[in-house]
């Protein structure tokens, strides 16, 4: 096989080719500009300013038990300069109204510390036991080709990140104590969906469903 140009490396045959963006149009932009003074109250808030969209969890049920497992972990001890960061995480949720002191839960799951590439940790809850008592929802995802294949014949495109986007969702009132979880400041529970539920993503795609029906495969 001839090479022209030198010798062949696996630096150039992996390369990724430039990607260059077409310059927006005075239209274009004047509408962009319109679209981010029109939703400057909405985009990009603060964790502290965030509130949950009023759907509950009741209208889609991510928790339902239906058989008896093992309801209570044992708890874990963390090394000493780990306390300090997970009660800073543990009273960011709290300030935000993400959580909720609960006493006599029926279920305790465990946190699991992950640490940040800034240095911090995010608490996350080990929910494989409530998990297990759940049966799984199988509301469908979308397949990612086929929503590439969808952009077809458009001229724009436009990309919406949904910040903390399962915790936008409150938790059923009566599901609330299931998620309860054991910190060193004390034992807490979700008032919003939380990360880690087998059936948080299909909930959240529901409700997206819901909310986007209008706007879908037009």
């Amino acid at each position: 096989m001839a090479r022209a140009g030198g010798n062949l490396t696996k630096e150039k045959i992996h390369a990724k080719p430039p990607i260059t963006l077409p310059v927006l149009t005075p239209e274009h932009e004047k509408l962009r500009n319109e679209g981010q003074r029109i939703n400057q109250g909405r985009l990009g808030l603060d964790y502290e300013k965030q509130k949950p969209i009023k759907i509950y969890t009741s209208q889609t049920k991510p928790i339902k038990i239906t058989r008896k497992v093992s309801a209570d972990q044992s708890q874990r001890r963390f090394r000493p300069e780990l306390v300090p960061k997970i009660e800073k995480e543990v009273d960011k949720l709290i300030a935000v109204n993400f959580i909720r002191e609960v006493k006599c839960p029926s279920w305790i799951a465990n946190i699991v510390p992950v640490k940040k590439k800034t240095g911090q940790i995010r608490v996350c809850v080990d929910f494989r036991d409530l998990n297990k008592a759940c049966p799984k929802d199988d509301f469908p995802l979308p397949i990612s080709e086929l929503m590439v294949d969808a952009t077809t014949g458009h001229e724009a495109l436009s990309f919406m990140d949904g910040s903390s986007g399962y915790n936008q969702i409150r938790m059923d009132p009566k599901d609330e104590d299931l998620t309860a979880f054991c910190t060193p400041k004390g034992i807490f529970c979700y008032k919003v969906m939380p990360f880690g539920l087998k059936n948080a993503g299909a909930t959240y795609q529901r409700a997206m469903q819901n909310i986007f029906d209008d706007f879908l495969h037009k």
